[in-house]
Order: C-alpha cells, then sequence, then structure tokens
C-alpha cells in the first residue's frame, strides 16, 4: 500500500462575491479530485487545535500526525532545520520575513504594503541577507538566507517565550505602529527592525528593483520565535518510510526534524507559478522508495493573502490537472490510499488564515464507499464525518 498526501495550503474559503457567491474549491473545475471524492471517506477536521495559532506550522503538523500541543516549539525553529542551522539549547530561532514597508520617516506610521517584499527572488534576497549580516549579525545576532521572502535570524541567548509577534501576512495594507507592541517590548527585535530600514532602503538590489517599478524588500519583519524542535522520527512512530516535497523552509524543516526525506524540485516558488510538473514527478519518483510521500502545495495560500479570488480558482484547477491526474494515472492498478485537504483555510475576505475546520477527503483504491458529487467545504460538512483531533485523522490513512 502506497500513501499519498496533498496538502493543497490555505485551499477552503468563504463565498466570494467575484464568484457568484462560491468558494475557490467550489467554482474550481477539478475532475479528478471530484471523481475519487465520489468513491471517498469526506468529512470535516480540526487541524488547529482551540487555543492554538492557525499558523502553517500547527496545521501541517498535525496533518502529518505530530500533536503541535506536544511537539511544537515555534515555527522558526522548523525552517531553521531546513536551512541546516544547527541551534545550540539557549538560541532562539526568528522568521525573518523580507517585506515592503510605505516611506513614513516614523516606523510606527509605516503601512505593510507586502509581506512577501514584491515577490523577490531568492538570489536578490540572499543578497540583502547578506548585507544584513555584515551590518548587524556576527554577535548576538545572525542572518541566514531561506527561500523568496522567507529568511531566519537567529538571537543566540534570547529570549522565546511570554510574547507573540504578529506575522506580516496578518495585516496586510494596516499601519504597523498598533502591532509592534511585543517587538518594543523586546528593544533588540525593534531595533533590529529599524535599522533593517537604512540599510536595505539603500541596497543597490533595492535600487534596481525601484528602477524597475518593482516593489523594494525595504525592511526585515521579525515573527515566529522558538527553540530547537524536537520531533519524533516519522518512521519509528508510524511505522512507514515517507518523504516530504514543498517549496518552502518551513515543510522541508518538519521532514528533516522527523528524518523524512526531503524532496527539493528546481522551480519550485510556493506561487501559482511554481513547478507543478516537477514536484509531480518528484512524487511519483519518491513513492518507489518510500511508502508514504506528503505534497505541499503553497499557491492556494498566497492567493488567499493576495486577495486573488480567480487565481486561487486556478491554483485548484492546477492541483487537479498537474498534480492529481498524473499521481492517479501512475498509480492506476496498484493499492494505494490519497489524502486531499487544506491544512487551514485563507479566506480572501480576511486575507489571513482561519482555525476554522478544513475539508478532507481519502481515496482508497481497494475499498469504495460512498463519498460525494464534489470536493467542497460544504459537501464535507454534509457528510456529518467529524474528526476533532487532528494529528489522528492520520490513523485513517494509514490504518
Amino acid at each position: 500500500m502506497k500513501y499519498v498526501v496533498i496538502l493543497c495550503d490555505g485551499m477552503a474559503d468563504l463565498s466570494i462575491d467575484s464568484l457568484g457567491g462560491r468558494t475557490p474549491m467550489q467554482a474550481a473545475k477539478k475532475p479528478t479530485i471530484d471523481r475519487l471524492a465520489e468513491k471517498a471517506t469526506v468529512g470535516m477536521v480540526r487541524t488547529v487545535a482551540n487555543g492554538m495559532k492557525p499558523g502553517s506550522d500547527v496545521a501541517n503538523l498535525s496533518v502529518m500526525g505530530f500533536d503541535p500541543a506536544e511537539v511544537y516549539t515555534g515555527r522558526s525553529p522548523l525552517e531553521a532545520a531546513s536551512i541546516g542551522i544547527d541551534l545550540n539549547d539557549d538560541d532562539v530561532a526568528i522568521r525573518c520575513n523580507l517585506v515592503t514597508l510605505s516611506d513614513e520617516p516614523e516606523y510606527e506610521k509605516k503601512t505593510m504594503v507586502d509581506y512577501c517584499g514584491g515577490d523577490i527572488s531568492t538570489a536578490e534576497a540572499d543578497e540583502l541577507i547578506k548585507t544584513l549580516q555584515t551590518e548587524l549579525g556576527g554577535g548576538e545576532f545572525d542572518f541566514y538566507t531561506g527561500v523568496a521572502y522567507r529568511h531566519c535570524t537567529i538571537w543566540h541567548g534570547g529570549r522565546s517565550a511570554g510574547y507573540t509577534l504578529t506575522p506580516p501576512h496578518d495585516i496586510s495594507g494596516r499601519v504597523v505602529g498598533e502591532y509592534l507592541q511585543s517587538h518594543i517590548d523586546n528593544p533588540e527585535l525593534y531595533s533590529l527592525m529599524k535599522k533593517s530600514v537604512e540599510i536595505l532602503s539603500n541596497h543597490p538590489i533595492n535600487k534596481e528593483r525601484v528602477a524597475r517599478g518593482e516593489r523594494p524588500a525595504n525592511s526585515i519583519w521579525l515573527w515566529g520565535q522558538g527553540t530547537r524542535a524536537a520531533l519524533p522520527a516519522f518512521e519509528e512512530k508510524y511505522g512507514i518510510k515517507g518523504a516530504v516535497i514543498s517549496a518552502v523552509d518551513l515543510l522541508k524543516g518538519i521532514a528533516k526534524s522527523a528524518k523524512m526525506e526531503s524532496i527539493d524540485v528546481d522551480g519550485a516558488t510556493g506561487y501559482i507559478d511554481t513547478n507543478f510538473e516537477g514536484k509531480t514527478a518528484a512524487a511519483i519518483k519518491a513513492l518507489d522508495t518510500n511508502d508514504y510521500v506528503y505534497v505541499h502545495i503553497e499557491a492556494p495560500d498566497e492567493c488567499g493573502h493576495r486577495c486573488e479570488a480567480e487565481n486561487k480558482v486556478k491554483a485548484i484547477e492546477l492541483i487537479d490537472q498537474k498534480v492529481v491526474a498524473p499521481i492517479v494515472k501512475q498509480l492506476d492498478g496498484t493499492d494505494y490510499r490519497m489524502m486531499i485537504l487544506p491544512d487551514h483555510p485563507t479566506p480572501i475576505a480576511t486575507a489571513t488564515h482561519s482555525s476554522d475546520p478544513v475539508p478532507f477527503m481519502i481515496y482508497d483504491s481497494t475499498a469504495e464507499v460512498s463519498g460525494v458529487s464534489t470536493f467542497t467545504e460544504e459537501n464535507a460538512a454534509s457528510t456529518g464525518v467529524f474528526v476533532d483531533h487532528g494529528p489522528s485523522l492520520i490513523n485513517q490513512l494509514i490504518k
């Protein structure tokens, strides 16, 4: 038996006027997913436990069968593991976004124009992060390059508990001042953010971006702090060998922390222009040497954060066409189970994550059950199947 998880990050949504009162899942043409759903177990699952923040870290841990209440220490330590940073016991890892802020002189009066720094490339970002390391690193802090706008700062001997730093994607288009109190309460962090503006605004990379009519990545934004993660090995926990395919350091870090194979794919961007075909080919190949493959696709989530309803529909359609359909075709005639679900909703209306339960479907090629006509939030809820403890869902997949 082979097990495939297609994790469509942030796919679940609310009805949208521009889509005729439908959700992106309802509006998307996804014939392969819907065909599987007709013979699948379909329901709703709570991937974010009550009292926890609805981040992709908590939600993906849950879907993979790791209980965040037992293993979660913060988002950034997982990303640090992917980058290859060996954290000491007193190190605090902090997610370091490259963002675009408006140009008011006072930091508190600036607006979060773009949480992803104008879709900055990894190559450009690497130059900016290296400059920050030269100017601000080498002592209490060090800066490490990740992917695109997502990077890592290590605070040696820092504080990780007792405060929550607002994620920048939660405050798009808002003046940042009212979301800075936790940064101000940690003046070392706030000082870094303010110093970064002068360094980055005058950097040749950003001057070139502005000259091309692109947004400059003119500040860092620190959030998601935590200490070294300690996940159990996936194979020891579930008795099967697993691999993860993703464009983002968070998922790669979870894989490495759980001693799973983490597979890199050229051209995997985390957005709608990602290399869908490359991820699919990697998944099919990975099944030769693994029992379980987790294919994480970030595109629906990014479209939700950017309030791009039509692109979110397109992302779902591309997942069906370029990921699910080819994998199903390859596995035809073999014994396999495929689970398809989002980790959390990212509604267009709010442009940020929600902790609401999400729809899931589990298709078993060896056993037909009565499913639903189309895989949507409404149809999944109508079945009455509800998994309240997200980390236990994996037991239905690999029972």
